[in-house]
């Protein structure tokens, strides 16, 4: 047999065994630690769940998730810099919202969400809470619609940025009830909290998860919040869907990797992920920051976030919200 016969042989061999390499490795994962892209700056959101979700998936899987905060541009720099990742199951992304509103509010990203990333599992949601200056003579969102419209100029509101949640969910609010709302966009929820409290301006959809001790000390009055049912840790706020039937507004925390990462690891992280948000003191931690955990396949992640997708664009292409 010719040296060339055995070169391609050898080639053909190598070839065939090459999914059963890469099973073999997914079968092991992980087997160092794996990187956690945050695209958000530290202690908001996503980081909070992170930080939490991460600990209790190292201690189970045996290896150490080290988070990497990146944040900028609306969370699209840790994006792209996943999207460009070896999709090995060493590199993930712990996204939010914002993942389901970029793609509206920027002409030219460099990398495509429904091509760059395939989904894993939703980590959280939280509903944002409408909160008032509490000398305000409101205590319902039915007072709130008839204050906005009785006000000459309408109503000033907050919000955390131009094409935050917080900005999309005054807009849906604007839309749903002929109000006049004007938009004050702050550099991050804390400076709009403050704001809100000493009665600069007087109204905000703030996230849940940021708000209960200021409501309970009675620093902010809670008119309404974003989700469905009763809040655990706010049980006398009602749902805006009470009053405004289908306003629904949640900030998630769901995990992703890059496209064609093995389905064996995608599976792995999803089961370590779901038993991680089921554990009693994770759900505990979580039901104190007024975060639902519900435990999804990555299909049904994957529909949940197309969902979220289609709903904030037409709400982007309403309100007319362009940022690059």
């Amino acid at each position: 047999m010719s040296r060339s016969q055995l070169s391609r042989r050898a080639l053909l061999a190598a070839i065939a065994a090459a999914p059963f390499v890469r099973g073999a490795a997914a079968a092991a994962w992980p087997i160092r630690p794996v990187q956690v892209m945050v695209p958000y700056p530290p202690a908001g959101g996503a980081d909070t769940t992170a930080r939490i979700l991460y600990a209790k998936l190292g201690t189970m899987l045996g290896q150490q998730f080290v988070i990497e905060n990146r944040g900028g541009a609306g969370g699209t720099i840790g994006e792209a810099v996943v999207a460009k990742a070896a999709p090995d199951g060493y590199t993930i992304l712990h996204d939010g919202t914002a993942y389901s509103i970029n793609g509206a509010l920027y002409a030219n990203l460099p990398f495509d969400y429904d091509r760059s990333f395939d989904p894993v599992a939703l980590v959280s949601l939280v509903p944002n809470i409408l909160v008032v200056t509490p000398s305000l003579p409101v205590t319902t969102l039915a007072d709130v619609i008839a204050y906005a419209k009785a006000a000459q100029n309408g109503i000033d509101m907050a919000s955390s940025g131009n094409g935050t949640l917080q900005h999309l969910s005054l807009e849906l609010f604007r839309v749903m009830t002929g109000a006049k709302v004007n938009h004050v966009p702050y550099r991050g929820g804390g400076n709009a909290l403050t704001d809100v409290i000493a009665g600069q301006v007087k109204f905000f959809f703030a996230n849940g998860s940021s708000v209960v001790g200021l409501i309970q000390s009675g620093q902010l009055k809670a008119i309404a919040h974003t989700g469905k049912g009763r809040l655990k840790s706010l049980p006398d706020v009602p749902p805006a869907s009470d009053t405004l039937p289908g306003f629904e507004a949640y900030e998630w925390n769901g995990v992703f990797v890059p496209h064609g990462t093995p389905p064996e690891i995608v599976h792995a992280l999803n089961k370590a992920i779901n038993e991680a948000t089921e554990a009693p003191e994770i759900r505990q931690r979580f039901e104190q920051l007024n975060i639902d955990t519900r435990p999804t396949r990555p299909e049904q992640f994957g529909s949940f976030v197309k969902g979220q997708m289609e709903r904030w664009s037409k709400v982007v292409k309403e309100a007319n919200i362009k940022l690059g």
